[in-house]
């Protein structure tokens, strides 16, 4: 299921919309339920509207009624180069409202060649309301 995320991920970096920074991103969310959301970047010249890759595929996935998944695959870089795109602190805190700390993340940099980490690594001490 790894090289399919990674797949769709990249594929999801084609539709970037990054008219300013140039920095496109794709995002794979793979459900518990095996349904695979994709979302990609897509700025604004005002930049604070500007949306991340991650956080399109997670409201995608949310609108739609889900609320639980196992992975995420994330490919960016500047032009047609590939590079690790790790999540900003804002989609790190919106991936800990749905996912467990155990989600596995996969941060692309071509289909052979991706660094494997977990959300809980990303962001130790998420913020939460407590329980």
């Amino acid at each position: 299921m790894e090289k399919l995320l990674i797949k769709k991920a990249i594929e999801a970096r084609n539709n970037a919309y990054a008219m300013y920074s140039g920095y496109k991103v794709g995002a794979a969310l793979l459900s518990e339920k095996g349904e695979i959301f994709t979302g990609c970047n897509i700025e604004n010249s005002a930049y604070s509207p500007t949306v991340c890759a991650e956080r399109v595929a997670i409201f995608k996935a949310v609108s739609e009624g889900e609320r639980s998944f196992k992975m995420l695959a994330i490919s960016g870089g500047k032009g047609d180069k590939l590079s690790v795109a790790y999540p900003c602190g804002v989609c790190r805190q919106v991936l800990s409202e749905f996912c467990d700390e155990d989600m596995v993340i996969l941060l692309v940099k071509n289909e052979n060649d991706y660094e494997v980490c977990t959300l809980g690594e990303l962001l130790p001490k998420a913020f939460d309301l407590g329980e």
